[in-house]
């Protein structure tokens, strides 16, 4: 068995704004990197193999919080959302007959126009954990964590979600052959003044 922890990035300008990055590559902000420079990974994690999205919010997250560079995977590369990249979804609701609905009732191959499904996104992530060879954290963007935790779960992407993604914390998924299973709590950062 091996453990993947999934963590998310630091805030960006556009997630602050609502905006839909996807793909876009949108560097942290000022106030992110302040306040992921004062946590750090909890043992054992702190030991475990530390990949990331290529990404430039995910690198930079990535070092702050393990204290040195990760190695970098494309295939965590966030969702492309398509002709909606930089677009705040609260507008496209808005907008009749834009296609923009909520998660819950998405389906595994819900997708922008131009953009990437669900089912897409498993197709290309598969392979990637598949390949893993030891405990490792992965530091990626709700998109990835939504599919893996989706596979974790048995969740169709129909109703609510059995989980949510909070910053700052680990979610760790138990790899058996092609099995996923997710702990029940996620696992918190530290403080870096903590003892």
């Amino acid at each position: 068995m091996i453990r993947l922890a999934l963590l998310r990035h630091g805030h960006t300008s556009w997630n602050r704004a609502g905006r839909i990055q996807g793909s876009s590559d949108i560097p942290l902000d000022d106030d992110a990197r302040a306040e992921l420079a004062g946590y750090r990974l909890p043992s054992p994690w702190d030991q475990a193999q530390l990949w990331s999205s290529p990404l430039q919010r995910a690198v930079e997250t990535a070092r702050l919080v393990a204290g040195h560079a990760p190695q970098t995977a494309p295939e965590l590369t966030e969702m492309n959302w398509g002709d909606w990249e930089g677009k705040r979804g609260q507008d496209l609701l808005e907008q009749p007959g834009s296609g923009f609905r909520h998660i819950e009732d998405w389906g595994w191959d819900y997708h922008a126009p131009g953009g990437e499904s669900p089912a897409d996104l498993w197709a290309r992530l598969e392979p990637w954990v598949a390949g893993l060879t030891g405990d490792t954290v992965a530091v990626c963007h709700i998109g990835i964590m939504r599919i893996l935790l989706a596979r974790a779960h048995g969740w169709d992407f129909d109703g609510p979600a059995p989980f949510r993604i909070k910053r700052n914390r680990l979610f760790v998924l138990h790899i058996t052959g092609e099995t996923l299973r997710a702990d029940p709590e996620p696992v918190r950062l530290l403080r870096r003044d903590a003892t």
